[in-house]
């Protein structure tokens, strides 16, 4: 891992609201509905902090019918 992989995954957790989804998963495996009521935040803000996390590799998303799970 690298130097900018590392600071990206840093920027990712800075967030209060990302730190709470990751300290959710942490648990288990959660669907975005679950999610939501962690976050308190509107689905499409909730839809981007997911995003964030994923790109920044902490999180991984896998489709479930119309649900994402992620752990």
């Amino acid at each position: 891992m690298d130097d900018s992989t590392i600071v990206e995954q840093f920027k990712a957790l800075g967030d209060p609201v990302r730190w709470a989804i990751v300290r959710e998963l942490r648990a288990g495996t959660r669907c975005a509905c679950e999610l939501a009521d962690v976050a308190d935040v509107s689905p499409p803000l909730l839809s981007h902090h997911l995003k964030v996390l994923r790109e920044a590799g902490l999180i991984a998303g896998a489709k479930r019918g119309r649900w994402i799970d992620y752990t």
